[in-house]
């Protein structure tokens, strides 16, 4: 098993865009290694007779048919919109660049 080392932690930081104490760093270095450390005993396991899974319950999507429906039109949709252009909603811009 390997072990995460302090310098991961600090590249991992940094491509997440976080900026660590030295004690923050610590911190996470140790957690993440126990997290490693109980996923390797989990591998301990004898699974040969589980079927693999996405999840632990049933899942089954509830989905109406697409159908075409009356709604309202676009002037009453913009009508107390705070700003519109072109028959679309204008919005603050939210990312930078």
């Amino acid at each position: 098993m390997g072990a995460i080392s302090r310098q991961q932690v600090e590249h991992i930081a940094n491509l997440a865009r976080l900026s660590l104490t030295p004690e923050e760093t610590e911190r996470f270095t140790e957690q993440l290694n126990k997290i490693l450390e109980f996923a390797h005993k989990l591998n301990e396991l004898n699974t040969d007779s589980v079927e693999p899974t996405s999840h632990v319950l049933p899942l089954a999507n509830v989905m109406r048919d697409d159908a075409v429906r009356p709604s309202i039109a676009r002037e009453e949709a913009l009508k107390n919109a705070p700003d519109h252009v072109d028959g679309l909603f204008r919005v603050p811009k939210v990312i930078e660049g």
